[in-house]
């Protein structure tokens, strides 16, 4: 028997010591109307507007986000899965910025390789200079190497995520 064997250690099930990563910042349950298995996402920007990406008709969506309200200033991402009687709610900080001049696209990515850019606007391979707002703050979180995410929410305002390659 080997010194790892799943059997023996329980490593199929995730037993191996090291912590999880954190997925959520708040949690919450509400009650109200809903399916088991439904599920709704939404977003509650810098000023307290909330956009709704995602829910079924009759879903409450304010009250979904007021649950985590004093848990976590905004802005931050929702995501309700409804449960066998009720709501239950997470909540993620994220960061949201103004691309100007707004992309033409909605999902962007963009990737710096210390070289060269490219870029997938809404999952298709593009010219990178149409995501020259993107690049620009990108560049200033990022030093080095980066990908950069942007998620149009309305308008000009993106949700913005740069990790570092």
């Amino acid at each position: 028997m080997s010194p790892l064997d799943p059997g023996r250690h329980w490593l199929e099930a995730g037993i191996t010591g090291l912590a999880r990563q954190r997925e959520w910042d708040a949690v919450a349950t509400v009650e109200g109307p809903g399916t088991p298995g439904e599920e709704a996402e939404l977003v509650v920007l810098p000023d307290g507007e909330l956009v709704v990406e995602a829910a079924p008709e009759g879903v409450d969506a304010e009250r979904l986000a007021a649950s985590l309200a004093g848990s976590l200033p905004p802005p931050f991402r929702v995501v309700a899965v409804r449960r066998a009687d009720v709501w239950a709610v997470g909540g993620c900080a994220i960061e949201v910025v103004h691309l100007e001049p707004a992309p033409d696209a909605d999902e962007l990515e963009l990737t710096w390789d210390g070289s060269q850019l490219f870029l997938a606007a809404d999952r298709m391979p593009a010219e990178p200079a149409r995501a020259r707002a993107l690049e620009r703050v990108a560049a200033e979180r990022e030093r080095g190497a980066y990908v950069a995410r942007a998620h149009r929410l309305a308008g000009d305002l993106f949700e913005l995520l740069v990790l570092p390659l």
